[in-house]
């Protein structure tokens, strides 16, 4: 598993900023107004070769609810600081924690540093997880100057940097690798195939996992948010092993509470990273909502094959025409998954329960399927004789050649004459065609374009 960095601090000392620098692209919202990261982000990012995860946290809030600002040494501040900081420290192996060199050392400051020093576990000879104290918005010499105040929090040398104008993130970075955790010696490696469980909060995903394995491994709550980890259970099915992932729902982006939950859906995000096969809950009764398609949207974007569960369909009133009509109601709202398949379930009462793992695994097996480049080329050639690229800017693409250069996810090298002139339209086209042949279920297809020229 790639080491966990997460940034810690109180609001607007430029977490976001910071994070966006990390891993080189706008993905959390940059605001000058305190609070503005109302959910969690975690991306990858890469230095000297090492790759690791980026957590970006909300800040430590001194106000409770929009009233008036609660005292540094309130119980619900001190609270609200140890509930964020010790899910950081559990859950990270190393620790940003920023704070504004503009303001200089403040009471909040000071708060989080003593309950993240107290919170720390030393380990032979060293303290872990490491904490660095980040000095953000030093972007003149004077404010590197003074950034030196900031040894009184008691957490080493400070680093003054300006994560705006990349200002001695470098070195930072290089210090930061340097610390993550030595590799893990190679374990025998574990063939089972994964499937991790994933859904909104309350979807039924521990009911489910119940039903599965046919005991209660895991408690089963009606509360949102009971399963705090993924939980790894550990299977054989028709001499299969199957490792089992249940995790911790996602909330409706906005809707996430800072500390354990943000943390939970860390987990989630690791686990679906982990899978080879995702299960989508939805709870039939809610109804598809966007917020599954935000989660479907997570699964795409790690390239996992994916099955949606309609759970709970034991307390729907239907008729002869509710699953057709739900079916398109869902092809619809997750249209960029039209392979993936659909089985609709109850938890409760094991409704077609029974299918579910015979289908996880033939999932798993069309996603490790490899085509000959001569079947790749067969059809690429028919594709384009049916239904050639159309022109743009008096150009039209022309793909000379194909293969295939790798499974898990299926991945295709198309060798063209200019990868610009690929229209999504015209990639879904391939796709399809693709499909047609071979049906890759629940499983995406990976395209990679290469520029030839042309003779």
């Amino acid at each position: 598993m790639k080491p966990v960095v997460a940034l810690v601090g109180r609001p607007n000392v430029g977490k976001s900023t910071l994070f966006n620098r990390l891993i080189g692209e706008r993905l959390a919202i940059v605001d000058d107004t305190p609070g503005t990261t109302r959910d969690r982000l975690a991306a990858e990012a890469e230095w000297n070769g090492r790759p690791f995860f980026v957590v970006d946290t909300g800040g430590i809030d001194p106000t409770h609810g929009g009233k008036a600002p609660l005292s540094i040494g309130s119980a619900e501040f001190i609270q609200e600081i140890r509930r964020q900081a010790l899910m950081a420290v559990e859950e990270a192996d190393v620790i940003l924690f920023l704070v504004d060199g503009s303001e200089g050392v403040t009471d909040p400051d000071r708060e989080v540093a003593n309950l993240l020093r107290r919170m720390q576990k030393k380990v032979g000879d060293i303290f872990r997880p490491p904490i660095f104290l980040v000095v953000n918005k030093c972007e003149t010499e004077e404010r590197r100057q003074t950034a030196f105040q900031f040894y009184e929090l008691g957490l080493g040398e400070p680093y003054a940097i300006s994560a705006l104008h990349g200002i001695n993130t470098g070195d930072l970075l290089d210090d930061l690798v340097a610390s993550f955790p030595p590799a893990l010696p190679e374990e025998e490696e574990d063939t089972s195939v994964k499937i991790a469980i994933v859904g909104k909060p309350n979807a039924g995903k521990s009911s489910l996992l119940n039903r599965l394995v046919g005991e209660e491994r895991v408690i089963v709550s009606p509360i949102p948010g009971t399963t705090r980890d993924a939980i790894d259970t550990y299977i054989e099915y028709n001499g299969v092993p199957i490792t089992l992932i249940d995790t911790a729902g996602i909330r409706r982006r906005g809707r996430i509470e800072p500390g354990v939950e943000r943390y939970s859906v860390l987990r989630a995000f690791k686990a679906i990273e982990r899978a080879d096969v995702v299960l989508l809950v939805i709870d039939a009764v809610a109804g598809l909502s966007a917020q599954d398609a935000h989660i479907a949207g997570f699964v795409l974007d790690a390239w996992k094959s994916v099955i949606v569960l309609v759970n709970k369909w034991d307390a729907l009133q239907k008729d002869a025409h509710t699953m057709s009509q739900y079916t398109a109601q869902i092809r619809q709202e997750l249209n960029f998954m039209d392979y993936v398949p659909i089985l609709f379930i109850s938890a409760k009462t094991g409704q077609r329960v029974d299918q579910i793992l015979p289908l996880a695994l033939r999932v798993q097996e069309e996603r490790l399927v490899r085509l000959t480049t001569s079947q790749v080329n067969q059809i690429l050639q028919k594709a384009q004789d049916e239904y050639p690229a159309p022109a743009r800017a008096g150009r039209a693409l022309k793909i000379y050649y194909g293969t295939q250069v790798r499974t898990d996810p299926p991945t295709f090298l198309l060798y063209v004459n200019d990868p610009k002139l690929a229209h999504f339209s015209y990639r879904r086209y391939l796709e399809n065609c693709f499909r047609q042949e071979y049906s890759f279920l629940g499983t995406p297809i990976r395209f990679v374009l290469k520029g030839r020229r042309e003779k």
